[in-house]
């Protein structure tokens, strides 16, 4: 498979400016909107990494600051805004993120890649475990997007939370077949087995 020729920003880079493109914004709000739409469903965000993407981004001169305030003793506070540099850039990774399918390389694959390696009923009441957890965050995101349809926004603004639910979905789907299978002994199971070693 090809890879992307193109990508140079973070995903979470990419929500940064695509917020910028509507109004310049203080990190700590930028977290706060990317919270209130759902966008950590879909983009790992923590406060740190989220103002360091921020310094790269001024540092690549694909954003600026519009605005420095300071209230009582508290800290500075400098509001960024898009360059236009940072909407051409922006425009860039995200028609190639579109455009080009990414090895993503996701923990659970590589779990799976190991589970022979362990007794296959805990193999099978760990992935018990797992499908549960998968269910509450399908009823999570179900009470996203309900608060979202409550609030009157368009299908467009629920599409991250919609593509997250397709994913938890399928892997609930395949998660509990994969059970199934165990349980029934239609798996072939290589516990500890020689032959089945690189």
């Amino acid at each position: 498979m090809r890879t992307n020729p193109h990508r140079s920003l973070t995903t979470l880079a990419l929500a940064v400016l695509r917020l910028l493109r509507e109004r310049p914004l203080h990190p700590y709000d930028l977290h706060k909107v990317i919270r209130e739409r759902a966008t950590d469903q879909v983009v790992k965000v923590r406060a740190g990494s989220l103002y360091h993407t921020v310094t790269r981004l001024h540092r690549l001169e694909l954003v600026e600051p519009v605005e420095v305030g300071r209230a009582g003793r508290r800290p500075e506070r400098t509001v960024y805004a898009i360059t236009d540099a940072g909407r051409d850039e922006y425009d860039t990774n995200l028609k190639a993120l579109i455009r080009w399918p990414e090895e993503e390389y996701p923990v659970f694959a590589a779990a799976v890649e190991m589970l022979d390696s362990i007794d296959p009923d805990e193999a099978a009441r760990l992935l018990e475990l797992r499908c549960v957890a998968l269910e509450a965050r399908l009823a999570a995101q179900d009470q996203i997007r309900a608060g979202f349809t409550k609030r009157g926004l368009p299908r467009t603004a629920l599409l991250e939370v919609e593509y997250a639910q397709a994913i938890a979905q399928a892997e609930l789907n395949w998660a509990r077949g994969l059970v199934d299978d165990i349980r029934s002994g239609a798996l072939p199971w290589h516990h500890d087995c020689k032959e089945h070693q690189a």
